[in-house]
């Protein structure tokens, strides 16, 4: 019997299904902006234009101011004076069309196709290169618009996908594709069947000047055209204090009175010219990061969250809902007198390969904010991470969002406590000998979805890990833990900026908060949806009901308000199998 390959696949529908309609998610190969070649070889066009008119130089003065001396060795007197101009101008145009060659051939092998299940890029000449990212690994998709590019109207789509150096990007595109296509993927990406926004509403063209003008001069964020819901902005000033009150201004400091010390014992004012480097290297750090940070936006849509930031150079990106492995709460002990928070995240991406640097919203949500931002931060971040394991997989977003609220509420009503308030499993007194000022404040508690880790009393931080993003859990004991029954327990994520660690906790609390974990973990990953996030969307709606019923992992109620109270396990079975002190683990 012979084999033969049945008909292609029909393609995919135009009606019914809004990113198979979009024109560069249709599976087929497309190419970026006729204007990447010169963007991206344009600095070598302008080290050449330099040159040329480094060594036009001379004529240009003499041709202003007759009678000037003229030095010796000028490569353009020397071409007219030897009567090879005609040479020199033909090896110049040859040379040009050599150069527009070969970008024309760079940008016509460079090609790029969006399937339902992957993106692919494919480009080089000589040396072949063809990239793959896979939509369900995708961390998250950022637009960035240098000063250049956003000139002649283009942007750079990064696709950050989890793996190391395993990020796609696609320099570059139009402004309006570029936004459409991160739409696209992300409809994709999520599961939903079908989406009603399309590419939005189609503007009028004012010319191209006028329209490339109001490019410019445009909002970094447009809330009607991501249908944001929820904003958060940092203010200037906020930022500005904030930037002056880090670490890096008090080293600065450091060192500047280090060296006036140094004068003033020695008498060397030579010590002192070793001030300007430093001081030109802090003035442009505290430019370059002020600039990058301006008209910071954290925004809910329907895709996921999108942070936004940058004045002459913007940037923004959207992470989807589930793509968060751990938040961190943290406040510096300078910021402390006006009550300033960050928000970090971990997430499974890092960047390489020539990928865009400028990813701040990899790993900071919330640069400087005051508690009341924070809630407002993790009010939008929460209830794709937790709330799936509160509300079950078929649950609406006001479902989702009602089942993190605790979360939330216990993040915002434990950012300063201590000991057992809040209801937290803190380190035995005998754990001062570890930690003699945090020894009160170190503890963890669980809500429904996540375990909490409450964290340092010079610089306090609070962890919020999701259950069904926990990878492992470890307990470590030393000699000295070992000694004074202590023990730290290590909580596994993804590696990134934020540690979920906690340690000089008491053996049997220590193991407890590991059963306890461990469990929970496994049952809320059985029920955890939120990587596909609006796969719900498809659903009927008699099927979502899932949050009037309680899901594994949220623990039992232990006391009239329903809620499980911290430190203790709750009933069922397995729960109060929790191992002895010097268990194997």
């Amino acid at each position: 019997m012979t084999f033969r390959p049945g008909p292609p696949p029909p393609a995919p529908p135009t009606r019914g299904n809004a990113a198979a309609a979009a024109p560069l998610t249709d599976g087929e190969w497309h190419r970026l902006h006729p204007l990447t070649p010169l963007l991206k070889g344009g600095i070598f066009l302008i080290v050449i234009l330099g040159y040329v008119l480094n060594s036009l130089r001379d004529q240009l003065v003499e041709f202003f101011i007759p009678g000037g001396e003229q030095q010796d060795g000028d490569p353009v007197r020397y071409v007219y004076e030897h009567g090879v101009v005609g040479w020199v101008l033909l090896g110049v145009a040859v040379f040009l069309l050599v150069l527009i060659g070969l970008f024309y051939l760079s940008w016509r092998m460079h090609e790029f196709r969006v399937t339902g299940e992957i993106v692919e890029v494919r480009s080089g000449v000589l040396f072949r290169n063809h990239r793959k990212a896979r939509l369900d690994r995708i961390q998250g998709i950022n637009i960035s618009r240098p000063l250049i590019p956003r000139v002649f109207g283009t942007a750079k789509l990064e696709i950050a996908q989890a793996g190391n150096d395993a990020n796609v990007q696609l320099a570059y595109l139009g402004v309006k594709a570029a936004d459409d296509l991160r739409l696209r993927i992300l409809v994709l990406a999520s599961g939903a069947k079908d989406d009603d926004r399309g590419s939005g509403p189609a503007r009028a063209s004012n010319g191209v000047l006028q329209d490339r003008v109001d490019e410019m001069f445009s909002p970094e964020l447009d809330a009607a055209a991501v249908q944001a819901t929820r904003i958060v902005k940092v203010k200037p000033g906020r930022l500005i204090a904030s930037m002056l009150l880090s670490g890096t201004t008090v080293f600065i400091l450091l060192a500047v009175a280090a060296m006036i010390v140094s004068v003033a014992l020695t008498g060397e004012y030579g010590i002192l010219f070793g001030l300007f480097p430093a001081v030109i290297g802090a003035g442009s750090y505290y430019v370059r990061k002020f600039s990058r940070s301006l008209q910071y936006t954290i925004a809910e849509t329907r895709d996921g969250i999108r942070i936004g930031f940058g004045l002459v150079s913007t940037s923004n990106e959207t992470l989807p809902p589930g793509r968060i492995h751990a938040v961190s709460v943290a406040q510096p002990l300078l910021w402390r007198p006006f009550g300033w928070w960050d928000v970090r995240i971990n997430r499974a991406t890092n960047a390489g390969n020539g990928a865009s640097s400028n990813q701040q919203a990899s790993a900071i949500v919330l640069p400087v904010g005051t508690a009341a931002d924070v809630r407002e931060v993790l009010d939008i971040i929460l209830p794709g991470l937790v709330g799936t394991a509160v509300a079950g997989p078929e649950a609406s977003q006001e479902a989702l969002r009602e089942g993190s609220a605790e979360a939330v509420s216990v993040v915002d009503d434990s950012l300063t406590t201590s000991g057992d308030q809040g209801g937290f499993v803190h380190s035995p007194r005998r754990g001062a000998w570890l930690r003699p000022f945090a020894f009160r404040r170190n503890g963890y508690r669980f809500v429904q979805g996540a375990v909490l880790l409450r964290l340092g009393a010079v610089w306090r931080s609070l962890v919020i890990v999701p259950l069904p993003r926990v990878q492992s859990v470890k307990v470590e004991q030393g000699p000295l833990e070992r000694a004074l029954r202590l023990a730290a327990v290590h909580v596994h994520t993804v590696a990134g900026p934020v540690s979920a660690r906690v340690g000089a906790l008491d053996a049997r609390d220590a193991q407890r908060l590991w059963s306890e974990t461990t469990q929970r973990a496994v049952e809320a990953a059985a029920v955890d949806t939120s990587h596909r996030w609006r796969e719900r969307e498809a659903r009927p709606a008699s099927a979502r009901h899932a949050a009037d019923v309680p899901w594994p992992g949220t623990g039992a109620p232990a006391g009239p308000d329903g809620d499980h109270r911290p430190g203790t396990v709750p009933p069922g079975p397995g729960w109060s199998d929790v191992p002895p002190t010097g268990a194997a683990r």
